[in-house]
C-alpha cells in the first residue's frame, strides 16, 4: 500500500501547477474591473474594508502580466499600486496603504486559537485578519487558526458571513493563544465584505448531496410535534419510505438496508424507535446531516444506495449550558460545558417517552416506551493533536397484556484521534464498536428469542492539500462482524420449545481508498478515485449442500418454487474462510462552471455491498436479521451514473438543482412466494438472485433568504427488479420480466415553507404527495374445504392509493431579544391537517358474519395535534 500511495503522489504531482493569470492594468482600470479579471481566471475571491471604493482607479502605471503566478502578481502590484493586497487562503485582502513602516522583529511566534459561534460551535472558514501586517488566514474544520507573526502588538479581526465582526488587541512575545466568540448578525456586514457567497457551490464536483442544518430540521412539522432529523430527509428529492410510522428510508429506488448510516463516523444498523414513529437521532445534539445519493466519494463504501452522515455537536469549551424540551409523548434534556476551559468539553443528551404512564393510569396493561442517551467528549492536547469520544445507547420496550414483551436497541461508541502533521497534511484515526440487538419473549408460550449483530472497526484517513488546485484523500478501513441470527430459549420446563441456536456467522471486511481533487482550469474541476474492498465469510459454521447446488427447487406440477432438501454439509472451523470476494470500486465526478452562477456536473460510482437484511416486508422490522454474503448470496454491485444542471439566481437568493440518474444493481435478492425468513437456519432455501435498476429525474428549487424561505422538491422515477428463471423451464418471479420493486414511487413531491412573521411568531408548513406503494392485490378467490382463499396477481402489479398530507406548525418565542438566562419557545403543530386516511396496507379476508369476501384498508394516522415547550439557559 505504501508503494501504491507513493506512486500516486509522483504521478499526480505532474498534474499540479500554481494558479496563474494573464492581465493588463493601467491608470484607467478600476479596482472592480481588476477583481473581475482575477476571479474569471482563478478561484480566488476578494475581501476588502468599507473604506475601499471599487469604482476608483488605484493603479499608477500600465503593467502587463502573462501567465504570471498569482503570488508574484500580487507582489509586483504592491510595489506600484496605491492599494495593498495580501493573500489568505482563497481570499485576497485589499486595503489602503499607510505611510507607517514596520520594523521587522527579530523573532516570530505563532498566534493560534479557535473561533466559535454563539452556540459555541466551531466556525469553519472564518477570516482571521491582522490589520497591522495586512495578512490573514482561514479557520479549519475545527474552527482553529494558526498564523506566524513577528513579536509585537496587533489588532486581530475575525469576520464571517452572517456574523458580527469581532476585534481584539493582541500582544505577542511568545507563542500565544487567542480565542474568538462571534455572534450571528442578520444585518449586512459593515467593515469586511466577502464577495460571491453562493447558496449552491457551483464549482465543486460534488453532486447528488443534500445537506440540512438543525435550524432547517427544527422547522419541518412532523407527527408528535418533535423535530426529527430522519423524517426531515423525506422532504428531499429522491427520498421516500414505506409510509407513515414505518422505519427505514429509500433513496433513488433502493432498499432500506442499502443505506449506510453513520453517526460521527460509526455505522448504526437501525434508525428508528417505536416501529418508525421516532428516529434514533436526537435533534438537540445533532449539528447537521449530509445525505449522499450519488457521486459518492471513495472514502465511503459498504452500501449501494446512499450514505447518511450524521454529526453530533461539540460541547462548549468555555461555558456550561442546558437546553431541552417537554412534549406530549417524550421529553429531552441536554447539558454541555468545559471539562477544562479551552482544552476539554463534554456534551450529554438524554430523551425518553412516557406515553406508557398514561396507559397505566387508564388501567391499560399495554406498555410502549423508548429512551436514548448521546454523549460526546473532546480534548485538545495541543495545536496538532485532539481526541474525541462519541457514544450512543438506545432502547425500546414493548409489553402487551403480559402476553408479548420485546426490547430492542443499539449501542455505539467511537474514539477518534486527529493529528496535524503540517499545514498541508493531517490524519484521522478512529476505532469503533456498534451493535444492534432484538429480544422477544412470549410468556404464554414460555420461550425467549434473542438476536443481534455486532461490529468492531478501524479507520485511518489522511488528507493532503498539495496545493490550492490539488488535494488527496486516502486511507484504510477494517470491519469485523459477528452475526447472531437468533437463539430460542425455553423459559419453563413445560415449554413446547427446545433450546436452539441458529448458526452464528462471522465476516471480515477490509478496504483501501484514494481520492484526488484536481482543478484543471478555472472552470473545470475533476475528482477521481478508487476503492478496493475485500470480504471474507469466516467459520466456525456448517454450510448445507444441495443437489446441483440449488437450495431452491422448482416444482413444475404446481408452478411454484419450494425449499430444497440438503444432501450433505461442510463444516468450517473457527477463522477458516468459507467465501471470499473482492471488488474494485472506481469513482469519478466532473464539474464545468459556465460562470459564477451556472454549472453542469456529472458523476459515476461503483459500490459493493456485502451484508444484507433478511426481510420480505417493504419496511424493516425490529426483528429483521442481517446476514453476510456467502456461498448462496453474492455481494450486491452498483453502477450509478448521474448528471445535473445547477444555477444560482439573484446572487444566491434562489437556487435550482436538477439531476438525471440511472442505477443498476447486480445480485439483488428476492424471495419466493410464501417465504418464511424468521428463525430460518437455511435462508438460502427461500431466496433467488436477480438484479435491480432505477432511473429518474430530481428537481430541487430553494428560496434561501428573506422572511419567507423554503424549497420545492420533485422526483419522477422508476424502480424495478428482475428475477429470471435459472433454466428456460423456470418462470422466475413475475414470469422473469421486470416488475416494480416495493420502493418504486413514480411521483414524489414535497413543498416546505417557513415564514417569519415577526421576532415572536414564525410559521412552517410541509406538504407531501407520493404515488402509492406497489403491492400485490388479490384478483380472485377459490374455495378449498369451505374456506375462501384469495388468488394473487403478479408481484407488485398494483398500488396503494395516492399518499398525501399537509402539516403545519407555529413557533412562539415570548422574549426573542433575551440572549442570557432562561430562554424558551413553544411549538404548536398539526400533522395531517385535513385528516387524510392514507392506506398503510390492504388485506383480503372473509367477513366472519356474512361470509363475504372483503378488502380492508389499514390507516395509521388521522389528524395529530402536538405541542412542546423548549428551553435553554
Amino acid at each position: 500500500m505504501k508503494h501504491i500511495i507513493s506512486a500516486c503522489f509522483f504521478l499526480f504531482s505532474l498534474c499540479m501547477s500554481a494558479q496563474s493569470v494573464t492581465i493588463t492594468v493601467d491608470q484607467n482600470v478600476t479596482l472592480k474591473e481588476f477583481f473581475k479579471q482575477i476571479e474569471n481566471q482563478t478561484d480566488f475571491k476578494f475581501a476588502f474594508t468599507d473604506q475601499i471604493d471599487t469604482s476608483k482607479k488605484y493603479f499608477n502605471q500600465k503593467s502587463t502580466f502573462k501567465q504570471t503566478d498569482i503570488e508574484k502578481l500580487i507582489s509586483e502590484l504592491n510595489k506600484t499600486a496605491s492599494i495593498q493586497f495580501s493573500i489568505a487562503g482563497n481570499n485576497i485582502f485589499a486595503k489602503q496603504k499607510t505611510q507607517q513602516t514596520q520594523k521587522p522583529a527579530k523573532k516570530k511566534s505563532k498566534l493560534t486559537g479557535h473561533v466559535l459561534d454563539d452556540e459555541r460551535q466551531p466556525v469553519i472558514g472564518a477570516n482571521i485578519y491582522v490589520k497591522e501586517l495586512e495578512t490573514g488566514v482561514v479557520t479549519d474544520v475545527n474552527g482553529k487558526y494558526v498564523i506566524e507573526v513577528p513579536n509585537g502588538s496587533y489588532t486581530v479581526q475575525v469576520s464571517y458571513v452572517g456574523f458580527k465582526n469581532e476585534e481584539k488587541k493582541v500582544s505577542v512575545s511568545d507563542d500565544t493563544k487567542v480565542n474568538f466568540n462571534i455572534d450571528s448578525d442578520s444585518q449586512q456586514l459593515g467593515e469586511v465584505i466577502v464577495m460571491n457567497n453562493k447558496a449552491v457551490d457551483i464549482k465543486t464536483t460534488q453532486m447528488s448531496v443534500n445537506k440540512l442544518s438543525m435550524q432547517e430540521i427544527k422547522k419541518i412539522p412532523v407527527a408528535m410535534g418533535e423535530p426529527d432529523p430522519l423524517k426531515s430527509i423525506l422532504t428531499l428529492p429522491g427520498v421516500t419510505n414505506a409510509g407513515e410510522a414505518s422505519s427505514g428510508f429509500n433513496v433513488r429506488g433502493g432498499a432500506a438496508d442499502q443505506n449506510l448510516i453513520l453517526l460521527d463516523g460509526a455505522p448504526v444498523y437501525a434508525d428508528s424507535h417505536m416501529f418508525g414513529f421516532f428516529s434514533i437521532f436526537n435533534a438537540d445534539i445533532v449539528s447537521g446531516l449530509d445525505l449522499y445519493k450519488g457521486g459518492i466519494p471513495s472514502k465511503f463504501g459498504g452500501r449501494v444506495s446512499s450514505v447518511l452522515d450524521v454529526t453530533q455537536q461539540t460541547g462548549d469549551f468555555e461555558e456550561y449550558k442546558v437546553n431541552g424540551g417537554i412534549g406530549i409523548i417524550s421529553s429531552r434534556l441536554l447539558v454541555q460545558g468545559p471539562l477544562q476551559k479551552e482544552k476539554g468539553s463534554f456534551i450529554l443528551s438524554g430523551r425518553a417517552s412516557y406515553a406508557h404512564l398514561f396507559m397505566k393510569l387508564a388501567d391499560n396493561n399495554n406498555s410502549a416506551m423508548f429512551y436514548d442517551l448521546n454523549a460526546k467528549l473532546n480534548y485538545r492536547f495541543n495545536a496538532k493533536n485532539s481526541l474525541s469520544f462519541s457514544g450512543y445507547f438506545g432502547n425500546d420496550i414493548f409489553d402487551i397484556n403480559d402476553r408479548f414483551a420485546s426490547t430492542y436497541g443499539s449501542t455505539m461508541g467511537i474514539l477518534n484521534w486527529k493529528h496535524k502533521f503540517s499545514d498541508r497534511l493531517n490524519s484521522n484515526l478512529s476505532i469503533f464498536y456498534s451493535d444492534y440487538r432484538f429480544n422477544l419473549e412470549i410468556p404464554i408460550e414460555s420461550f425467549k428469542w434473542d438476536s443481534n449483530i455486532q461490529s468492531y472497526g478501524l479507520k485511518y484517513n489522511w488528507n493532503l492539500q498539495q496545493s490550492e488546485k490539488f488535494k488527496i484523500n486516502y486511507g484504510i478501513d477494517g470491519l469485523y462482524y459477528n452475526f447472531n441470527p437468533g437463539v430460542v430459549k425455553p423459559t419453563s420446563s413445560d415449554s413446547q420449545f427446545n433450546y436452539m441456536q441458529l448458526d452464528k456467522k462471522y465476516a471480515l471486511e477490509a478496504s483501501a481508498f484514494v481520492d484526488f481533487e484536481n482543478q484543471i482550469t478555472e472552470k473545470l474541476n475533476f475528482r477521481y478515485g478508487l476503492r478496493y474492498s475485500m470480504f471474507y465469510r469466516l467459520g466456525d459454521e456448517t454450510i448445507s449442500t444441495y443437489e446441483n447446488g440449488q437450495a431452491v427447487v422448482y416444482n413444475p406440477l404446481y408452478n411454484i418454487y419450494e425449499e430444497g432438501t440438503p444432501n450433505g454439509s461442510i463444516t468450517y472451523g473457527k477463522g477458516k474462510t468459507i467465501s471470499k470476494f473482492n471488488n474494485f470500486e472506481p469513482r469519478a465526478a466532473l464539474s464545468y462552471a459556465f460562470n459564477d452562477e451556472t454549472s453542469i456536473k456529472a458523476s459515476y460510482n461503483r459500490m459493493a455491498q456485502y451484508i444484507h437484511i433478511l426481510s420480505n416486508t417493504q419496511s424493516p422490522l425490529p426483528m429483521s436479521i442481517w446476514t453476510p454474503s456467502g456461498p448462496f448470496t453474492k455481494p450486491q454491485l452498483l453502477d450509478q451514473y448521474a448528471m445535473g444542471y445547477f444555477r444560482n439566481f439573484r446572487d444566491g437568493d434562489y437556487s435550482l438543482e436538477t439531476e438525471l440518474f440511472y442505477k443498476n444493481v447486480q445480485n439483488r435478492i428476492d424471495y419466493i412466494d410464501g417465504a418464511d425468513v424468521l428463525a430460518n437456519n437455511n435462508i438460502e432455501q427461500v431466496i433467488l438472485n436477480g438484479k435491480a435498476r432505477s432511473y429518474g429525474m430530481e428537481l430541487l428549487f430553494r428560496k434561501n433568504t428573506g422572511v419567507f424561505t423554503g424549497w420545492v422538491s420533485y422526483t419522477l422515477s422508476r424502480a424495478e427488479q428482475k428475477t429470471p428463471g435459472r433454466t428456460p423451464e423456470e418462470p422466475g418471479i413475475a414470469n422473469g420480466d421486470w416488475y416494480l420493486s416495493g420502493y418504486d414511487k413514480l411521483h414524489n413531491l414535497s413543498i416546505v415553507g417557513s415564514y417569519e412573521l415577526n421576532p415572536k411568531w414564525s410559521f412552517n408548513g410541509n406538504f407531501t404527495l407520493q404515488s402509492g406503494q406497489p403491492v400485490t392485490y388479490a384478483n380472485g378467490y377459490y374455495e378449498m374445504g369451505g374456506i375462501h382463499i384469495p388468488n394473487y396477481s403478479l408481484r407488485n402489479e398494483n398500488r396503494l392509493p395516492l399518499f398525501h398530507h399537509l402539516d403545519l406548525a407555529a413557533t412562539y418565542t415570548p422574549k426573542p431579544d433575551k440572549k442570557k438566562g432562561w430562554q424558551s419557545y413553544w411549538v404548536f403543530s398539526l400533522y395531517n391537517v385535513y385528516n387524510r386516511k392514507n392506506a398503510a396496507s390492504m388485506s383480503f379476508t372473509t367477513n366472519e358474519d356474512t361470509g363475504a369476501n372483503e378488502t380492508r384498508r389499514l390507516s395509521i394516522f388521522g389528524i395529530v395535534p402536538g405541542v412542546s415547550y423548549n428551553f435553554k439557559f
